[in-house]
């Protein structure tokens, strides 16, 4: 690895999601997993419902002090528009820092490995942080 590009993911390390979120500051959007029909039933969508402020029957966006990212219905690419949606809504939304879940690797069924690559583009944007297994891939 490049001296510049081991430097980058050193500074990237105090960036780092945490595992498990059980509260948020008043600037923490929880970044989470959903359906399209926003049944937050299960997993990290459930949490958001019941410490967030994610809304039933929304399965997209901005909620509370959550965000939903649908990943139930279909294969990796069909989560990358939602996921490149999110990064832009970041982008224009700098005083949040938002919390990203290991989204997709969970009830939806996918791996690490599958979901990181969708978030690259986050890397370079200043208030994601994203789970640790995602930075470890992205290196």
């Amino acid at each position: 690895m490049k001296k510049a590009a081991s430097n980058y993911f050193k500074q990237r390390e105090g960036r780092i999601a945490p595992a498990k979120i059980s509260k948020l500051k008043a600037n923490e959007i929880f970044v989470f997993g959903s359906n399209l029909q926003g049944m937050h039933g299960g997993g990290a969508a459930r949490a958001a419902v019941d410490r967030f402020g994610a809304i039933m029957g929304q399965g997209v966006g901005l909620q509370g002090q959550s965000y939903a990212i649908p990943t139930m219905q279909g294969g990796v690419e069909t989560i990358k528009p939602y996921i490149d949606e999110f990064i832009e809504f970041a982008k224009e939304n700098p005083r949040y820092k938002f919390l990203v879940t290991r989204i997709g690797c969970g009830i939806a069924g996918f791996r690490d490995e599958e979901i990181a690559p969708l978030f690259r583009e986050a890397l370079e944007v200043e208030n994601i942080y994203l789970p640790k297994s995602f930075i470890e891939i992205l290196k």
